[in-house]
Formats: C-alpha cells, structure tokens, sequence
C-alpha cells in the first residue's frame, strides 16, 4: 500500500471539461483520457484526482525531459487503461502519441508491480523502438490509500543519466514535484507556456537561497551581468524578478507565470511550487505534511524555468507590423477596385446600346468579387481566406445588382467552412461569380420565380463547388468546349489552367455546373 495521497486543501477545483479546454495535451489524447477513464470503473473523487494529475502532466514531462503517461484501473491488480500521454518540449520525445504501446505499458511487470503492490518500480532499463530508455513507474493512490492506476516516466537513457548527474538539491525538488503532481497537488500547470529545450531552471531552497542552477540558467544570467554561479546566493539579493515570481508561488501555493523586461531584455519565468521538498523522509511525515501539520506545513522551494523570449517577441512585432501594412495595402486595393467598378457603372448608364450596358455590368461584377477577397485580406492579413463566406458575400452582390427586384429569385449557399489561400481564394470568387451570373442570365431570364444554390464540399485535401439553378436546363446537345459563352468559357479557363481542377456542366431540367480542384496548388 503507498501511502496516503491526501489532497492539498488548497487545491482548486477544476471541472474535466475545463482541463480538457485549457491543458497543453493535444485534442486526441484528451479523447483517449475521457474514454481510458470511463472504461477504467473509476468515479467521484478518483477520477477528479486523475484529472489533475493529468493537468500536471505536461510540466512534469518538460521538467524530466521525459514522455509521461498515465494509467488507470479500478482495483489493485487489475489491467489498467492507458488515459494520458504527455510528450515533452524540452527533449524529443520517445513516443509519438503512446496509443501504440498501451498493451506493452499495462501487462510489463515494473508497471504490474507498481498498480499490484503500490511499489515504484525504480530505474528498469529497456528498450523501446532500438533505443535505450530509464523508465520509472510510480502507483498513483487515492486519499484513503488505494492504488488506483500507475503513472510512468520514460526518457531516453542520455538524458536520464543528464539528469542523475546534476546536484543532490535538483533531484530531491524533481522527487518531492513528481509526488506532488501524482497526489494531484499541484494548481495552475495548465495555464503554463510550454518549457522549451534552451530554458534554464533554478531551484530556490525553503531558507531562499538558490540551490540549483542549470547550464543554461548560467548562461542566460550571464546576460544580465552576472558572471558567476548564484548558487549559494539568497534569491532577495539578486536584482531580477525572480524573487517576485518567488514570492506569489509561495503566496498562491500555485504554480504562476511573469514576463518582464530586464537589461533591454524580455523574460518569460514559471514559477513551480515544490512543497514537502524537506519533509521527504517517512510515509508519515509525508502524510502530515499533506493535511498541514509540521513545520514543513508551509513554504517550501520553488523551481524557475526562465526563458529570454526577446528574438520570439521582436520577431512577433517585426511580423505584426507587416501584417498591419499588408492589410492597410489590401484595404487600399479594396477602395480602388470599387472606384473602378463606380466609373464603369457610370459608363454602363451613358452607352447606347444593351449589349455595351451589359459587358460593361459584367465587368462591374468581376471587378466586385475580386474586390471581396481584398476586403477579407484586409480583415485578415494571414493570406487564408474562408471560401464560404466568400461564396456568401457574392451571392449578396448577385441579388443586390443583378436580379430584378419584381422576381422572387433566390440565391442560396451552403457548406462548411473551406480556408484557401487568397490566390486561389480569388480564382474560386471569379469561378463562382460567373456560374451564378451565367444561371441567372440564361437558366432562369425566363422565369419569374426561381432558385440558385451554390453548394461547397470540403473532401480533405479538395474541394467541390457546385452551382445548381431550377431553370430551362442547357439546350439539347451542349458541349461546354464548343458551345460556351463568355462567361462559361472563362470559368473552364480558370479551373483547368489556374486551379489545375476539372469543370463539368450538365442538366436538362435545370442545370447544373461542378468544380473539382485541390486545396493547394
């Protein structure tokens, strides 16, 4: 039996649907965390202490530099579900999303042991894919002592003996965090950026003094002027906000985040509480320091990942700027094509005859749906552009300028959501543009009540357009290579050449054109 994996009164309550929303684990694993929990037979408290562990276990892996996945079973013994796999940012990680190994995991004797007798496992070597990996397997227990599933660290066995190396004070802050994090403890680790591989750590003992520095926690203080080792050195007497981070992580008991500027300098540092870093001798002091009794009850070290973030964000700002600019390009442009489309309406009224009035409008309407893919760019600079709402905006123009108010002609757009880049975003708005144009002047120029629905289909890595009008249909024996018009024949032109797709038009009673095209070029 471990012993008691009593739940910090402080600990916040997190709902699982929260976790889901707000964890750094990648939506699949999520899934498999809700489906591992509900086939393990776990309920009411057990389950919301897996749930924090599994919110805790992202930071866990970045700090071990090791991949940590959880398991779930409803009785000592029993075969356990694989629920969570967190990978880390700070190494590569072993697995790609730890499904696969689920069966391997849970029949292993280092982990049959850990979830039968609530023993950890210690290092057992083992080989996973040609490589050499230290992996440790810790039986995680509910409040009144009962093994409820194991949690299992494996890192490849460079970095585990990296890790074995540094001093006695880092190891000790990794044991107590690890305990933390499987007593469900540990408040906040969701709300965390990501520990990259060029962050530094520091550990800030309970007297507050530094205890442990990494390499590149040496390096990077270097930058702010200080040349030797702060170990040894009391965190209050450095000039940084370091001590300020300190001092809310041992306030809030939470694990919390700072940026500031420092020397023309921006730092990102984490705070991460490690309570009962002293208090890690027997089971029992351990148990009371849980329900917060002993002198160890209170205040303890702090782990400081540090991370100059100071490329990242100007590079941010550089990126933001040209963003600003491109759209105020766009927006430009936007403006102009409507002047554009403005001289030629005015032209349209001043001609004599129809067949002038009507090239002109065409051309009017042309000028138009490209201008509705630089007002979207203008919006959004990014050069993704939502097809859909494209289609729509279209569709508003079409009945705004082209149909007469006096018939009841409808055009209709449905789909999903389809984000194109804004070059072929601008191919598709002409595509649809003349379809729709081309149903109304022919398909339905008889009619005084129709329809016309411009249908989008996402398959993956294509797209579909279908424009489909309930009108006379195409006469008998059309061949869209020899009897399209204008409009029709610039439509084939720019599928085939431009969106390198394939356009088909059919339909006898109604009729019915189809765009093919992939996504990317």
């Amino acid at each position: 039996m471990c012993p008691t994996g009593a739940i910090r009164h402080a600990r916040q309550k997190t709902s699982l649907a929260c976790l889901y929303q707000n964890s750094r684990l990648c939506y699949n694993v999520c899934m498999l965390y809700e489906s591992g929990l509900n086939e393990s037979g776990l309920v009411g408290s057990d389950r919301e202490l897996m749930a924090h562990i599994v919110s805790a276990m992202p930071v866990l892996a970045d700090v071990s530099r090791a991949d940590v996945l959880l398991l779930a079973g409803a009785s000592a013994g029993a075969m356990c579900r694989l629920v969570a796999h967190a990978s880390p940012h700070s190494s590569t990680p072993i697995y790609e999303d730890g499904q696969d190994e689920q069966e391997v995991l849970c029949s292993e004797p280092e982990v049959m042991r850990a979830t039968g007798r609530g023993q950890e496992s210690g290092v057992v070597t083992k080989s996973i894919r040609g490589a050499a990996v230290a992996r440790e397997v810790y039986p995680v227990c509910n409040s009144a002592g009962d093994v409820i599933g194991a949690l299992v660290r494996d890192a490849y066995w460079l970095a585990h003996e990296r890790h074995r190396r540094r001093s006695q004070a880092f190891q000790r802050a990794l044991v107590a965090f690890t305990e933390m994090v499987l007593g469900g403890e540990l408040a906040g680790a969701d709300k965390l950026d990501p520990f990259g591989p060029h962050d530094g750590i520091v550990y800030v003992g309970p007297d507050g003094r530094i205890q442990y520095m990494s390499g590149i926690a040496l390096e990077l203080y270097r930058r702010l002027g200080y040349r030797d080792s702060l170990v040894g050195r009391q965190i209050y007497e450095i000039d940084t906000d370091d001590r300020v981070l300190v001092d809310r992580v041992r306030h809030s008991g939470c694990c919390e985040q700072l940026r500031s500027e420092d020397r023309g300098l921006v730092w990102v540092r984490k705070g991460l509480p490690v309570f009962g870093a002293r208090a890690h001798g027997t089971h029992w002091q351990r148990a009371l320091w849980n329900l917060g009794i002993g002198e160890n009850a209170v205040g303890d070290g702090v782990l400081v990942l540090v991370h100059d973030a100071t490329e990242a964000l100007r590079a941010q700002e550089e990126l933001e700027s040209q963003m600003a600019l491109l759209r105020e390009v766009h927006h430009r442009v936007k403006n102009n094509l409507q002047i554009v489309a403005s001289i030629l309406r005015m032209q349209a009224r001043r001609v004599e005859t129809d067949e002038a009035r009507e090239v002109l409008s065409e051309g009017v309407d042309r000028i138009l749906s490209v201008a509705v893919v630089h007002e979207f760019l203008s919006q959004n600079a990014k050069g993704v552009i939502n097809l859909l709402e494209v289609a729509r905006r279209i569709a508003g123009q079409v009945e705004q300028g082209l149909i007469d108010p006096s018939k009841r002609i409808q055009v209709r757009v449905s789909g999903p959501d389809i984000w194109l880049a804004s070059e072929r975003a601008t191919q598709c708005a002409l595509v649809i543009n003349e379809l729709v144009h081309n149903a109304i002047e022919h398909g339905l120029a008889e009619k005084s009540k129709g329809m016309v629905e411009i249908t989008l289909v996402d398959r993956g890595q294509g797209v579909v357009i279908q424009v489909a009008d309930d009108g006379q249909g195409l006469p008998e024996g059309f061949d869209v290579s020899r009897d399209a018009n204008l409009g029709l024949s610039l439509v084939r032109s720019m599928v085939e050449r431009d969106l390198r797709g394939q356009f088909e038009i059919s339909g006898k009673y109604g009729a019915r054109a189809r765009v093919a095209f992939e996504k990317t070029a």
